[in-house]
């Protein structure tokens, strides 16, 4: 039966949710460490359930481990780890692309996806990007990525890339803040985003094999910044970096 007391300790969960994923990603809680309910009862200042009901969602998420005597640890990922998991927001991205295509997309979000891009060109048509240009194109970018999702009209397709991108280093702009250290930098955005037009072109065109294949394509580039940043030991200013283990 639902009460106010059901409806506040909902709240609670989700707020130590959002808190305990930005310890984690921020190194607060190290990497493979044991997390201390106790410590973030006092840390926190809500219950053990909501702290408990936390912990589950982000055992969900992939960023907690359950431990085989109870409790969680934080989750270390393998760079192999990271690869799949940006291979996979490539294939659920294609698929969407791909039934936006065949579905037909609202002439709306269709207007909202062209005016993210215009933004992005904007942002690229400068000679050269400082830190506020990339933070812009992250916003535009990820804005771009969000309403692709939503032209797939499928609730299940939404809720996997939710899932799959909540991973720092999966998400759509997770290496844009290693790239900004690189020479290439803006060549690199500058292809990003002409994927970007031809898979709007496909789907208004109706071309789904098309589209499918040019989101799936498109994870490529992130597929070799990772590369990229790992070869050079880039990764300091990335979230969650110390969750990615190093190659020996």
């Amino acid at each position: 039966m639902y009460t106010a007391e059901t409806d506040s300790s909902g709240s609670q969960a989700v707020r130590a949710q959002l808190r305990l994923r930005e310890m984690i990603l921020a190194g607060e809680l190290p990497g493979a460490s044991r997390i201390a309910e106790l410590a973030l009862v006092d840390k926190l200042g809500v219950s053990r359930t909501p702290i408990r009901a936390a912990l589950m969602r982000l055992e969900q998420e992939g960023l907690l481990e359950g431990l085989p005597g109870g409790g969680y640890a934080v989750r270390m990922f393998s760079e192999r780890d990271v690869a799949d998991a940006i291979e996979l927001r490539g294939t659920v991205e294609g698929l969407a692309a791909r039934l936006a295509a065949e579905r037909g997309v609202p002439a709306a979000v269709l207007e909202e996806a062209r005016g993210c891009l215009a933004r992005i060109d904007q942002i690229l048509a400068r000679p050269s990007l400082d830190d506020e240009a990339f933070s812009q194109y992250v916003h535009s970018n990820e804005r771009f990525h969000l309403l692709l999702s939503e032209m797939a009209g499928s609730g299940v397709i939404a809720r996997e890339l939710e899932r799959v991108v909540r991973l720092p280093f999966a998400s759509p702009s997770g290496f844009v803040v290693v790239q900004a250290n690189s020479p290439r930098a803006r060549d690199m955005l500058v292809v990003a985003q002409d994927q970007h037009r031809q898979v709007l072109d496909a789907i208004e065109r109706r071309e789904g094999t098309r589209a499918e294949a040019i989101m799936r394509e498109h994870a490529r580039i992130a597929q070799r910044n990772l590369r990229e940043a790992m070869d050079n030991r880039g990764l300091e200013h990335m979230p969650g970096v110390r969750l990615i283990r190093q190659r020996a």
